[in-house]
């Protein structure tokens, strides 16, 4: 199919997420490889945005095609009801891999229905409904799960779904407690957090969700002995922590599960994305021993058609298999020590507009600011249309530059495929260099 046909048809008739359909105009993509995907007219981009940041073992990985090509020969679809092979086993490797004993995995189709499905568990488990979660924050666009989401995206859907409440996670750049340091930011977080818990009722709380490691809104790694200091307050309330890995989790961060970074053990964990890379609608709940025996004689009221689907789950089996035999978790922990981190310190000394650089393995944030001084962020919060334009001119100017970035506010997250060579993630990062120089022309500071 054409360029002009695949527009004109997208055009017509598919109605996009998040978007005024008037307003938008979708590059039609052709092909992918590795890091990179092509457009019709054969520009060629390195992906440094993952598409949304899920593509961990990068573009049509020839082992993953072939294990979707092999099940899809064997036996497409099989109702949940019945015991499958693919779905067993890729319950049995992703259990391998999770904490401490978290044993069993509900699969969902993605991440948000995956939130939906661990909420409801720890209410039913609790007996308890109220769901704390922070406002920097992603869960999904599912009714709870968008309720429990603190970024905007949860104004236009309100009200939805009842018993969420919004606390402040920590965030030392910009700390919401006006700390000096992240040990203190930590310890005014977990008193913010306990005195939240108090004033809402320790009795009426089932659940803390939050992500690992915040993801679209920010890239905010957790402070030293802030996730301990959760699984206290959890324990001693007996509330349900559901980390939310979607993002963070399957390499991301450089661990199988950004938890294992702190050694810290929830008692739900939530995936999606990373766990097979996208390849095929996949997510679900790892659940503790605990919580799975709440339900050993009463049933568990939730359900879906695709539930462990086959393909999805083969996908999974075969990426966990890339995962350990090609290194990928190891070779995410080294792109992280070795190249970002040390590159984009690099570039926040050189480019004024550049007021943090933050993160761990492929999962990293630069944080463009007007001042250095007072933290002016490049663009409002929720900035749009014009407001918008100096981060859309840096994107505009990476994009050129054969570089397709993730953007989100006044950051650029740097988030390319877990699998990128140090020689492609170098070239990515010497264009972002350069773009940061679009940021810099808009500096007051």
């Amino acid at each position: 199919m054409s360029d002009k046909q695949t527009r004109a048809d997208d055009r017509a008739h598919v109605f996009h997420s998040w978007s005024a359909q008037g307003l938008i105009d979708p590059l039609p993509i052709e092909r992918a490889q590795g890091s990179h995907f092509w457009d019709y007219q054969g520009t060629k981009y390195l992906d440094f945005s993952s598409q949304l940041v899920n593509m961990n073992i990068g573009h049509q990985h020839p082992r993953m095609v072939q294990a979707i090509q092999e099940q899809a020969a064997k036996l497409c679809t099989i109702q949940p009801a019945f015991a499958n092979d693919k779905r067993g086993e890729a319950a049995r490797m992703i259990a391998e891999v999770a904490p401490g004993p978290l044993n069993r995995v509900f699969f969902t189709n993605g991440g948000a229905e995956a939130n939906e499905n661990a909420i409801r568990m720890a209410r039913l488990h609790t007996g308890r409904h109220k769901v704390l979660s922070t406002y920097r924050s992603y869960h999904g666009s599912t009714a709870t799960a968008i309720t429990a989401t603190g970024d905007p995206r949860r104004w236009p859907n309100e009200p939805v779904a009842i018993g969420v409440v919004h606390f402040w996670g920590p965030y030392p750049y910009r700390s919401p407690f006006h700390s000096a340091s992240p040990e203190q930011e930590t310890e005014r977080a977990l008193q913010h957090l306990r005195d939240t818990i108090v004033f809402e009722g320790p009795a009426t709380i089932a659940a803390i969700l939050m992500e690992t490691v915040v993801g679209t809104n920010g890239v905010l790694v957790p402070p030293p002995g802030y996730l301990a200091g959760v699984r206290e307050i959890c324990d001693q309330f007996g509330i349900v922590f559901i980390a939310d890995e979607v993002m963070a989790g399957f390499g991301r961060c450089g661990e199988w599960f950004a938890v294992d970074r702190w050694g810290v053990t929830p008692d739900l964990i939530t995936f999606a994305k990373g766990v097979n890379s996208g390849y095929l609608p996949l997510g679900g709940v790892v659940i503790s021993d605990e919580i799975a025996e709440t339900f050993r004689e009463r049933p568990f009221p939730g359900g879906l058609t695709y539930s462990g689907h086959p393909l999805a789950c083969a996908s999974a089996v075969a990426s966990m298999r890339i995962f350990k035999e090609e290194g990928i978790v190891e070779h995410a922990r080294m792109l992280g020590d070795d190249v970002i981190g040390p590159v984009l310190a690099e570039l926040a000394d050189r480019h004024p507009s550049v007021g943090e650089v933050r993160g761990l393995g492929v999962f990293w944030a630069v944080e463009l600011v007007t001042d250095r001084v007072s933290k002016a962020p490049l663009v409002p919060f929720n900035a749009a249309g014009a407001a918008a334009a100096p981060m859309n001119e840096v994107a505009a100017a990476c994009k050129a530059r054969g570089l397709w970035p993730f953007t989100h506010f006044n950051r650029i997250h740097v988030v390319p495929p877990c699998t990128i060579t140090v020689d492609e993630l170098r070239e990515g990062l010497a264009i972002l260099d350069e773009a940061l120089t679009v940021a810099d022309g808009y500096y007051t500071g």
